[in-house]
């Protein structure tokens, strides 16, 4: 499929498998922004990985199996959906490990500043990080909405969102790096909501550091670990604070003091949780090959599905998600009283959606399993309710 070609929505459905609805058949999916739906290529790949590998070879399959270079093999997979080329990006640990490493990194690329500035409405862990991050370097945590930051001369590190994971908002990360490098700052972007959904270019727009979740539209699983990217610029000088065994030059020499392995493999920490890794491995599929579609395209099929789930909603619904392209991520937030019972409702009517309480219903549009039709149904059933 050409790169600039927008592929009709639910193009993979046949690649995955969908939960269940209660009257047995699948359930209209929109939940892929907390949870993507299980493709049979992650199911082969961890039983290959069970059956094949760690059954037969067993310790070998550090070697044999290649699962020792797993970390920047994948972490290449992943970096070519976001913009980076080869070499900078890795994968292993939870997005939280991943986020403190960045945030430390990128404030010890900065010495002499006093000031990190966050995303006010940053999702928890950002912002729980933030705090502590600040805490332990001696920096001042500032925090701005996105488009209203200022980053001056004291600014140390910028951390921001892609997409915001309430609403849904996609922010101008080309002009917070533009601000943030005028005023000589770091930029640490979370791409959790962005990644497998929208096109980023992070070596396009300068981002500095950047991490991410693979559970969500990348579709890796429960708990899949997260990455990490670091601009090449920046690797002879990275200076991560956990110093793991698996990110030294030598991890097998078992020297006393740790000596940063070249590049982005510094970041690398503890053993990596092969069968998780793996798991994301087989799910990445969907995006490789010349019958799968460039982002672009998916993209375009996700604002499809968004704009048929809005015009099937009736008037005077509270839709909090920008309208314009531009500005939309992968979901779309509706405020309604008693989200949280909203929610369970629509799960019982065969629609799973999720809930931000108090008040917010985010529905999720990943254009490789879902259809206009599906869209257009949860738009009717979530009338029926109101």
């Amino acid at each position: 499929m050409p790169s600039n070609s927008s592929p009709e929505p639910g193009f993979a459905r046949h690649a995955f498998v969908l939960p269940r609805a209660p009257d047995g058949g699948d359930a209209v999916y929109l939940a892929g922004n907390s949870l993507g739906a299980q493709p049979r290529a992650a199911r082969d790949a961890v039983l290959a990985a069970v059956d094949e590998q760690w059954a037969r070879v067993g310790v070998a399959g550090w070697e044999d199996s290649g699962w020792w270079a797993t970390p920047q093999r994948l972490g290449d997979r992943v970096g070519a959906l976001v913009g980076a080329a080869p070499g900078q990006t890795v994968v292993g640990d939870s997005t939280s490990v991943q986020l403190f490493g960045a945030l430390i990194a990128a404030a010890r690329l900065r010495p002499g500043r006093s000031v990190l500035l966050s995303d006010a409405g940053h999702f928890p862990t950002d912002r729980y990080l933030a705090t502590s991050v600040a805490r332990l370097t001696g920096l001042t945590l500032v925090t701005a909405s996105p488009d209203a930051m200022a980053p001056d001369a004291d600014t140390a590190v910028v951390a921001v969102p892609a997409v915001d994971f309430r609403t849904g908002e996609r922010w101008d990360l080309a002009a917070i790096v533009d601000r943030a490098h005028a005023a000589g700052a770091v930029v640490v972007a979370d791409l959790s909501h962005a990644v497998g959904v929208l096109p980023v270019d992070l070596d396009g727009l300068g981002v500095d550091l950047a991490v991410g979740c693979t559970y969500k539209y990348l579709n890796g699983g429960p708990g899949a670990p997260a990455f990490a990217y670091v601009a090449a610029r920046h690797h002879d000088v990275l200076d991560p604070p956990l110093t793991g065994w698996t990110g030294h030059a030598e991890p097998f020499a078992m020297t006393e003091a740790w000596t940063p392995a070249p590049g982005v493999g510094r970041l690398r920490v503890g053993t990596p949780p092969m069968l998780s890794m793996l798991a994301l491995d087989g799910a990445l599929s969907v995006f490789d090959g010349s019958d799968s579609p460039a982002l672009p395209g998916v993209h375009a099929a996700s604002l499809a599905l968004g704009d048929a789930f809005l015009e099937a909603l009736p008037a005077g619904v509270d839709v909090v998600t920008p309208r314009e392209h531009g500005r939309r991520g992968g979901h779309v937030a509706v405020r309604v009283p008693d989200a949280e019972g909203r929610c369970a409702a629509l799960a019982r009517r065969g629609v799973v959606v999720d809930a931000r309480p108090p008040d917010l219903l985010r529905f999720g549009f990943a254009a490789p399993y879902v259809t206009l039709d599906d869209a257009r149904v949860a738009a009717r059933e979530l009338a029926a309710l109101l």
